[in-house]
């Protein structure tokens, strides 16, 4: 009986936080009017935060730069970003290139990922349901001495009717997406613990701490389990550093990559 209250109590809270987050991210007053007393920034200097409207909203996303971890390289991501067209050199403006791996930084991925089938089918970001990338989540704190496994998922009591889970781990503690060189030690899900979330939860987004949702050592297996329902969804190199765990309205859009298995997210949480 205890424990059925608990879980209710649960979902009752998470639904009561969207609704509280929807009804304050909507409101045009609270969009576009300052709060009283706040002191008028420097616009002359670029301000780059990471928590915004007084501390109600954490961007979760990792900023691109030339020396965040790309996959199995100790040289970074390298330069992605080109000028080809420059007001300088007497372009009418300023006009820049792009060219990255899907999969880099906080990225999400597609069925078709690890599925050549779904692949070929068209199961590609553009599909991935908004619905999904949107709503309560509930941030947790993973043990830190083990991969994610069923026994550490079992621990973690997640309660039914919970269906946005981010995973903080020593991936985070460690720093690893901070730092240059790929890390083949990082914390994941091992296949176990990949294949008791799927049948034992309700979690449909699955959001983790560095590069993949799998641990190394069971790359393509969990991935394999994990994507292939098409119901969850993978959110990969999520900033969760000094974010209290507990429960916040998520919101993830990645771009819509026609034909693409993979692609850069960017992730909110409001709290």
């Amino acid at each position: 009986m205890a424990t059925n209250i608990r879980i209710a109590s649960w979902v009752l809270l998470l639904c009561a936080t969207f609704s509280m987050a929807m009804a304050t991210t909507s409101s045009p007053a609270n969009t576009c009017s300052a709060p009283i007393g706040e002191e008028e920034e420097d616009n002359s200097v670029p301000v780059r935060k990471e928590i915004y409207g007084n501390g109600k909203i954490y961007d979760i996303t990792h900023r691109y730069t030339t020396n965040m971890p790309s996959w199995e390289t100790k040289e970074g991501l390298g330069q992605f970003l080109w000028l080809p067209a420059s007001m300088k050199n007497g372009s009418l403006a300023n006009f820049s290139e792009m060219k990255l791996p899907a999969h880099t930084g906080t990225h999400v991925d597609a069925p078709g990922h690890v599925y050549d089938h779904y692949f070929d089918a068209g199961f590609d970001v553009d599909t991935l349901d908004l619905d999904v990338l949107n709503g309560p989540a509930l941030l947790v704190d993973v043990p830190r001495d083990k991969n994610i496994t069923a026994e550490v998922m079992k621990s973690l009591k997640i309660p039914k009717g919970v269906r946005r889970v981010l995973f903080r781990t020593l991936n985070t503690d460690r720093g690893l997406m901070w730092k240059k060189e790929f890390d083949t030690s990082y914390v994941g899900f091992m296949k176990d613990g990949a294949k008791w979330l799927v049948e034992n939860t309700d979690i449909k987004l699955v959001g983790v701490d560095y590069l993949s949702a799998a641990a190394y050592d069971d790359l393509i297996p969990s991935h394999l389990v994990f994507l292939e329902g098409r119901e969850v969804i993978l959110v990969e190199g999520l900033k969760l550093d000094d974010i209290v765990p507990g429960i916040y309205v998520v919101h993830c859009l990645p771009l819509r990559l026609l034909g693409a298995e993979g692609s850069p997210i960017r992730c909110i949480l409001i709290k």
